[in-house]
Parts: structure tokens; sequence; C-alpha cells
């Protein structure tokens, strides 16, 4: 078997086991760090303290399609907060194969976007899971942090208008 018709399965079985997703709000976003698609090594919540802050997770690949939306919800609505998305990749081997996996991104991700695309492998794609669950992994888990880095807005059900409104609703 060569290596790219082997890479879908080795990636399935490094994939955690499901977690009941709970809402983290009100809760401090774990520490963890994560690398964006421009090499930067990013302290999460850390670097991104001191201002209302947008994080759009995904557990798996399909899940970009949620996130889109999410973001074409945003730009209509002239959302002005910083807005991360945080492709959450748990297990050994893929952090093995990080680079693989990251220039892939590059290749579909515009390279004025890649700061904002910050990926979290391993440990600390295991505390973000256990932080939101990551049952029905094609719906983005939706996050708002205030300046000190707790969840004031959380959502995982599915990009809908309704539910954008109540996130710009809860915005300062």
């Amino acid at each position: 078997m060569t290596f790219t018709r082997l890479l879908p399965f080795m990636l399935f079985l490094s994939c955690s086991t499901a977690i009941e997703n709970r809402n983290p709000l009100n809760e401090t976003f774990p520490s963890v760090l994560g690398t964006n698609l421009e090499g930067v090594e990013v302290a999460l919540p850390q670097d991104i303290k001191g201002k209302h802050t947008i994080l759009l997770i995904g557990y798996i690949q399909n899940a970009q399609f949620d996130i889109d939306r999410w973001i074409l919800g945003f730009t209509d609505s002239k959302v002005s907060f910083d807005i991360y998305e945080i492709p959450t990749i748990p297990g050994m081997f893929p952090r093995m194969i990080s680079g693989y996996i990251d220039n892939g991104m590059r290749s579909g991700i515009p390279k004025e976007l890649w700061e904002d695309v910050i990926t979290v492998y391993g440990k600390g794609a295991k505390k973000i899971t256990s932080f939101t669950g990551n049952e029905r992994p094609l719906n983005a888990r939706v996050l708002v942090l205030d300046p000190e880095g707790k969840v004031v807005f959380f959502h995982d059900r599915g990009y809908s208008i309704p539910h954008l409104k109540s996130l710009i609703n809860s915005l300062p």
C-alpha cells in the first residue's frame, strides 16, 4: 500500500475517541500551543488576550464548510473582532506529519489569511477537545473569548442566522 493510500487510514486510527459535547461558557480557554500557517508558534489564549476574539474550532477537515459559513456571516454582518480558525488535530501520528498536513492547508488558503489559521496538534488538541467535546464533528465550535480568555459565547450546533445574531448580540 502506498503512503498516499495509507494516510487516510492512519489518520483515522490517530483520531481520539468521541468526547461528549459540553458548553464551556464562563470558563477560561485552556492554555495550548499551536502554530499558524506562517510557521509562527502561538500560545492560546495568552497571545490573543487583551481584546474580544472569535475562535472557530474544527475537529475534522469537513468542518471547514461550517467554518466558512460562519466567516461569511461575520463578513456580511461587518463583525470587526479578530477571528481565528483553529484546526485541532489530536493524536501522535498527525503531529509526526504536521508539515504535510499544514502544507495541504496552505495550498487551499490564501497567504494573507495564514496568520489567522492556528493548528493545534497532540496534547493541546486533546485539551481543546476535552474543553468543548467533539461529538458531531462536522459542526465548528464557535467561541467568543473576552479580553482575559474567558468564553462569553459558545455554539456547536452548526451555522444559522439566529445563532449568528445571538453571537453578534453578545458582543460588547
